[in-house]
């Protein structure tokens, strides 16, 4: 359990002198507030998505309830052993070996000893480092190094995980399987605070989220809502600046429809058919190159393809005002399943003009169960030898 109860902090710089006195005006714009006001709830067994661009606070906030930072105004409560992903190996002894530096860690975590030599054969296998693993950390590659931080942390037994762009490193196999033990944890009632800029990743594993902007929380609600309303505020939020606001836009996305080549508009689908996307495109400005994109994310929320017009060398310019027809045409190579299409325009540089996310959805059938979301296509041979 996490209560995060009004916590903010404050950071001072070197406050401004005049004529030898403190300047009143002047500390006060030495004041940095990182965080105001936060307030929360985790309760056992959930998953939480916290979600927000660099500098919104995160770091600070995970930082405040690992117990690294003390808040400058406001508490937080927890319950049980917490385990913190936030540096991955920080704190490790380069000249110890990984079992030695993953046993020191796990007394540091208030471990048993029995409890410690019963964690660790689990630790080596997850990390798969072989040999490596009775070596000094020094020897380690970074991806080694990371393996085994990971793999530490999981088989602590927290009560309470906090996970900061831990997936972000190593490579996508290795992601994964920490996914799936992420998954584990959660269907054991671990309570898992989770923070990552991959809202997929986001979307599939957490019950709620919030959006943390300019230190402050924006909002709370469903992974796919935080979603929604992150990329709603990247396009027009000071943060991220873009070149310019919806409302003078070049280009507009005004509809979009999925059909099969001749046919009527359509949601439904079967492996192996070809699929037409058309768009109907609104420029409001002369002279406008620009290129017009498509994401297709699963019913989890995880980006499963994407394409834009640039990278398929067909370039847009036209001499507007005018109304122009977009199609794309690609084969359903998608497994079966819920899937939804992300539209997008923007100029050559990548400011955006306009972003309709899961502007469409659509239905994959087929009486085959293939895993994942990809349809491979390929064919089996055999024969005796």
């Amino acid at each position: 359990m996490i209560s995060v109860q009004n916590v903010s902090k404050r950071y001072r710089t070197q406050p401004g002198f005049w004529r030898g006195r403190v300047s009143h005006e002047s500390e006060a714009q030495n004041e940095f507030w990182a965080l105001r006001n936060i307030s929360f709830d985790v309760p056992r067994g959930e998953v939480f998505g916290l979600v927000g661009p660099n500098g919104a606070g995160k770091s600070t906030l995970l930082q405040i309830l690992a117990g690294i930072l003390q808040p400058t105004e406001g508490r937080v409560l927890t319950q049980g052993r917490i385990s913190a992903l936030l540096e991955l190996g920080a704190g490790f002894n380069l000249e110890f070996s990984g079992r030695e530096n993953v046993r020191l860690n796990a007394e540091l975590m208030g471990l048993s000893r029995a409890e410690i030599e019963a964690a660790i054969p689990h630790v080596e296998a997850f990390a798969e480092i072989g040999h490596f693993f009775d070596r000094p950390v020094r020897e380690y590659s970074t991806g080694m190094y990371v393996r085994l931080a990971f793999a530490a942390a999981i088989h602590q037994h927290p009560e309470t995980l906090i996970v900061d762009e831990a997936l972000a490193v190593g490579d996508a196999r290795f992601a994964n399987k920490c996914i799936r033990r992420l998954e584990q944890l959660k269907a054991s009632g671990t309570t898992i605070l989770f923070v990552s800029h991959d809202l997929g990743i986001v979307q599939r594993l957490c019950d709620r989220a919030a959006l943390l902007w300019h230190g402050e929380l924006a909002t709370f609600g469903s992974p796919r809502e935080i979603a929604l309303e992150y990329a709603r505020r990247v396009q027009i939020d000071p943060i991220q600046p873009s070149s310019t606001s919806p409302a003078q836009s070049p280009t507009s996305i005004q509809s979009a429809h999925l059909h099969l080549p001749g046919g009527p508009p359509r949601n439904q689908f079967q492996i192996n058919d070809t699929i037409l996307l058309t768009a109907s495109i609104h420029i409001t400005q002369p002279a406008t190159r620009f290129q017009f994109g498509l994401l297709i994310r699963n019913r989890q929320g995880i980006e499963v393809a994407g394409t834009n017009t640039h990278i398929e060398e067909c370039p847009i310019d036209v001499d507007g005002p005018a109304t122009i027809e977009i199609q794309y045409q690609f084969p359903c190579h998608l497994t079966a399943g819920d899937y939804t299409i992300t539209l997008a325009t923007q100029s050559l540089d990548g400011a955006r003009h306009d972003w309709r996310d899961d502007y469409l959805e659509f239905r994959v059938n087929d009486r085959r169960q293939y895993a994942g979301n990809h349809w491979l296509s390929g064919t089996f041979e055999w024969k005796k030898l």
